[in-house]
């Protein structure tokens, strides 16, 4: 049987401020959730300062390895704003104002103090490049190549992401369903090993906690054929309970 083609993407989180801690980030999860649909899978995440050097040596790498490649944060109007500039290097190209881009910034700021030479700033792009549309707050996203060059904000984030549903190619989105039991992981470890095993094509994720002064995990069961998932839900729940414990559906 002919193996089914997946489609890879990895992200790359730009900003001193996400490292210092300053800044939590957002976007790793709505992209995601996001890439799920479009039957995308989100395989890589790199956070990395705003060193020139660490964008191209990141872009570089996971731009040749994966299908797209998502960068957030690091395109707004300030000098410490470098990503465009790193990323123009990273594919060996000039930095040029896009004429489309440059008029949306002067519709959107013109009853806002007019289009300064700071706010022009975030109509470079790499030259070549396309935009993303951006609905909330004027400054688009670029796009070039399988590059996607996006805002760090994570509600701009996701009205770019918006912008884009329907136009990657990917394949069957991404499904997934969850029980729950009490139980140490540890124990059923093999159990899981074998339910994976057995059912090609999807993968098993264990996620244990400790509530109640007792030990539980949940099994997320993954896949892009949800009769897959249902068949190894059942057989994982019947294992489970063939153990004597109890097995909660959705999770606990």
């Amino acid at each position: 049987m002919e193996q089914e083609r997946i489609w890879t993407a990895a992200l790359v989180v730009i900003g001193d401020e996400i490292l210092s801690g300053r800044t939590q980030d957002r976007n790793i999860a709505q992209l995601a959730s996001w890439l799920n649909v479009q039957g995308i899978r989100l395989v890589e995440v790199r956070v990395v300062p705003d060193r020139t050097e660490a964008i191209v040596e990141a872009v570089n790498t996971l731009r040749a390895r994966n299908d797209y490649l998502f960068t957030t944060g690091g395109i707004g109007p300030t000098h410490d704003d470098i990503t465009v500039d790193a990323i123009a290097a990273a594919l060996g190209v000039g930095v040029e104002h896009h004429p489309e881009a440059l008029a949306v910034l002067e519709r959107y700021y013109a009853t806002r103090g007019g289009l300064t030479e700071a706010r022009a700033r975030m109509a470079r792009v790499p030259a070549g490049a396309g935009l993303i549309p951006n609905r909330v707050s004027g400054a688009p996203g670029i796009r070039i190549g399988n590059i996607f060059i996006m805002a760090g904000v994570p509600h701009i984030t996701a009205g770019m992401l918006d912008a884009l549903t329907g136009t990657l190619e990917g394949g069957r989105p991404v499904v997934s369903g969850t029980i729950g039991c009490w139980v140490a992981e540890s124990e059923v470890a093999d159990l899981l090993r074998a339910a994976e095993k057995s059912h090609e094509g999807v993968s098993i994720g264990s996620y244990p906690f400790f509530r109640e002064g007792r030990t539980g995990a949940n099994f997320v069961v993954r896949s892009p054929d949800a009769a897959l998932v249902a068949a190894c839900l059942a057989d994982l729940t019947r294992e489970l309970e063939a153990t004597g414990r109890e097995v909660f559906a959705e999770g606990i």
